[in-house]
């Protein structure tokens, strides 16, 4: 498969998994208002995590179908990202206990995913 297609498919897959993620966190927070606390609220308030494993699926498919020099590149991306993302939580760790305000654990994701997107944008123009 050539790499243009099997971007597009992968796009396909991560997007369609990302929507159903959206449509069920929608659906699941609504329903949840009215509902008394339980063990069908809890499954209800899991659901969109159906979604958020069609995406992982998609994104485990997509390194399959790379080559070793673009996943090798990916990989590393990774690593440093989720290095940041440790680094930046232990650090607030610390801030929290000088009185900083407590953070949801929904932060870690989006900075996790925005020092990876920052890296596969940056590392290409400084050649590392």
């Amino acid at each position: 498969m050539k790499e243009r297609d099997a971007a597009k498919l992968y796009m396909k897959e991560l997007f369609a998994g990302l929507g159903l993620y959206m449509l069920l966190l929608v659906a699941a927070l609504r329903l949840a208002e009215r509902m008394p606390d339980g063990v069908l609220r809890t499954a209800l308030l899991l659901s969109p995590m159906l979604g958020f494993a069609l995406a992982l699926w998609a994104i485990v498919r997509q390194f399959a179908r790379m080559d070793e020099y673009i996943r090798r590149f990916q990989l590393e991306n990774m690593a440093i990202a989720a290095a940041v993302t440790a680094g930046w939580t232990f650090t607030y760790g610390f801030l929290e206990s000088a009185g900083f305000p407590r953070l949801s654990m929904f932060s870690v994701w989006p900075v996790m995913g925005a020092v990876w997107g920052g890296l596969c944008f940056i590392r290409p123009w400084i050649g590392k």
